[in-house]
């Protein structure tokens, strides 16, 4: 046996783990987005993350007509009014899809006038699909990047061919261009539906686990409202986010206020992991659903208060000047008004005196037919999808190790020094981990299954404030020098 002489140095797992926090105000957002007038287009129904407006142009493009594609209208609340990141996008609009494109929407057959060396086609034209050509008969081809650029101008919708000086086509008047053009409103409810289910693939491709579930111009259709709900309650079956949407308000929706309730019941959108939104609001000319602006606003309350979701969104500033339908039709609410709705668990908007246009409501989708205190305030309901979020990510690698007192005292005393920071910040109220034995019979532990018990207490909303007014008769003998 060879000797070991010498110092020797051994080191020891710690014997607490550090959390592994869990990610939050991190929307998933599933719509169609005109990533054919992108500078580096991301494929069609995959996870695509954005961190910037930049970012997110380049991968995605950019259009004003948020009608035809809504993640655009994401995409500007978030970054440019909000300032909040990231994003997780899911564009569903497939140009290599031969049914979400009109391959002869421009056949060439007539000629497009040439203005200060530019020609102008429609926006949807597919960059990679231009061909342009000096006469009629295409026996003239120009080279992209040699005779001719191709840019797309947001702010007048259009594709924009524009000859170089560097070509031999420089001063021609007119061009002739084929192209084939997106289709976005053959994107339907299926293709969302797909597309919702592309969250699970977030953690693999993006490293990142959305808690926000956003389908803006889409989650009013009750069937897209229940998928969401279903993913929020368990992306890959395990991690918990809210579903953001919203009540139709279009010709055939929501009107006026009263018929609220009855939409709601109707499309049952009655869920703890739903928060319901009415109606849309507006900045200047621009129109966003309420649920694409609550997405940033949660973002940022969560932002400020350290990525800790425990502060309500309500009675927080919106970026909007007023309340409108899908039409336009403004909206006008009362304060009594506002307090109905928020009644229904329906997140509104109020304009109040100077706090200015402010969200409205404490209340998830499942209020009032749920009063659970855990389920029907939206903090509340997301601390314990924070907890349980972190949870798994923290301790994901014990699975499979012994189970030794030295791997029920590692997670018991983790969890405890944990959610005692938690409670010092005033995040919680209190908290606690127990290990029960009424919790874990023996034939539990045969099969390797331990269970631990998390008492925690997040601070609820103080939605009202009383005051009792009392005259008191002794100011006043005291004040005129009466008192006895």
């Amino acid at each position: 046996m060879a000797l070991n002489l010498g110092v020797h140095v051994y080191e020891k797992a710690t014997a607490v783990s550090t959390p592994v926090l869990a990610d939050v105000g991190i929307p998933f957002v599933v719509g169609a987005a005109p990533a054919h007038a992108a500078a580096d287009p991301a494929k069609a129904n995959v996870p695509v993350l954005a961190t910037s407006w930049d970012e997110a142009v380049e991968q995605l493009g950019f259009s004003y007509d948020w009608k035809k594609y809504p993640l655009c209208e994401f995409m500007y609340s978030h970054f440019q009014l909000y300032g909040c990141q990231p994003v997780v996008f899911c564009n569903v609009l497939d140009s290599g899809r031969t049914s979400m494109r009109d391959s002869a929407a421009g056949n060439g057959q007539e000629a497009v006038p040439v203005t200060d060396h530019q020609a102008s086609i429609p926006f949807d034209a597919i960059a990679s699909t231009i061909q342009v050509s000096a006469d009629a008969d295409f026996g003239t081809v120009l080279e992209l990047d040699m005779d001719y650029s191709i840019l797309y101008d947001e702010d007048t919708d259009t594709c924009v061919v524009e000859l170089l000086d560097a070509g031999e086509h420089y001063d021609e008047a007119q061009l002739y261009i084929k192209y084939a053009a997106i289709k976005p409103d053959a994107v339907a409810k299926a293709d969302i539906v797909e597309g919702l289910s592309v969250i699970d693939a977030c953690m693999s491709a993006v490293g990142l686990i959305p808690d926000l579930i956003c389908a803006p111009g889409w989650s009013h259709d009750s069937v897209v409202a229940a998928v969401m709900a279903t993913k929020a309650e368990g992306i890959n079956g395990l991690f918990r986010a809210k579903a953001l949407i919203d009540a139709d308000s279009g010709e055939n929706g929501v009107r006026k206020y009263s018929e609220l309730l009855p939409w709601k019941n109707k499309n049952n959108i009655v869920d703890d992991d739903q928060i319901l939104c009415w109606p849309m609001v507006k900045l200047g000319d621009y129109q966003f659903h309420m649920s694409t602006q609550l997405a940033g606003l949660m973002a940022k309350v969560d932002t400020d208060n350290g990525g800790v979701p425990y502060e309500s969104p309500s009675n927080k500033n919106f970026k909007m000047d007023g309340c409108c339908l899908e039409d336009g039709t403004e909206v006008n609410l009362t304060f009594e008004q506002s307090n109905i709705v928020a009644g229904y668990g329906i997140v509104t908007a109020l304009n109040f005196m100077s706090m200015g246009w402010t969200a409205r409501n404490n209340y998830t989708a499942c209020y009032p037919g749920n009063t659970d205190v855990k389920d029907q305030f939206i903090p509340v309901t997301r601390m314990f999808d924070f907890v349980a979020n972190t949870l798994i990510r923290t301790f994901w690698s014990k699975l499979d190790k012994p189970m030794n007192l030295r791997l029920l005292d590692n997670i018991q005393d983790t969890c405890n020094i944990w959610l005692n920071g938690l409670v010092s910040q005033e995040y919680l109220l209190g908290a606690r981990v127990e290990l029960k034995a009424a919790e874990n019979p023996v034939t539990s532990l045969l099969a390797g299954i331990i269970s631990f018990h998390i008492y925690m207490t997040p601070p609820v909303p103080a939605q009202e404030i009383h005051f009792t007014l009392e005259f008191d008769v002794d100011y006043l003998t005291s004040a005129l020098n009466l008192a006895a």
